[in-house]
């Protein structure tokens, strides 16, 4: 076993198994972060005056945009199945986890964009591996 073939090992099973290296992890922080956030901007809703409710839930929507073009941006960069590192494909595709904040505060552009993400991803990935599949007949 070559350097790079072991260090290749280390990296999947890092990204299996914790917050993984990489965009894997930048893409499970922004996962573990911007979801469980809503419960916080529950709290705040409560304490401000109701002038400032909306300004706070603006924000956390944009906070959820952001989030979802982060997702598009790693993406972007790394377009193709067999040039990502391991269990990327698996995170790109959770981001459609951000439809549940989008649904618990009524943001509808999240509750379309998150799930036609993770469907994004899944075609993609199935368009791909049909492709190499008819590429090796």
């Amino acid at each position: 076993m070559d350097l790079n073939s072991a260090q290749r090992i280390t990296q999947a099973e890092a990204a299996r198994t914790g917050l993984g290296t990489g965009p894997n992890r930048r893409l499970r922080l922004t996962l573990f972060i911007g979801m469980p956030m809503v419960f916080l901007v529950f709290g705040v809703l409560i304490l401000v005056p109701k002038s400032l409710r909306d300004e706070v839930l603006h924000v956390y929507e944009a906070g959820i945009i952001g989030c979802l073009l982060h997702y598009a941006w790693v993406f972007a960069k790394y377009p193709r199945h067999a040039g990502r590192p391991p269990y990327l494909t698996r995170d790109l595709a959770m981001g459609g986890g951000f439809y549940l904040p989008s649904l618990m505060l009524g943001f509808w552009p999240g509750m379309i964009a998150a799930p036609a993400w993770a469907l994004f991803v899944g075609i993609t990935y199935a368009v791909e591996v049909t492709r190499r599949r008819n590429d090796h007949r």
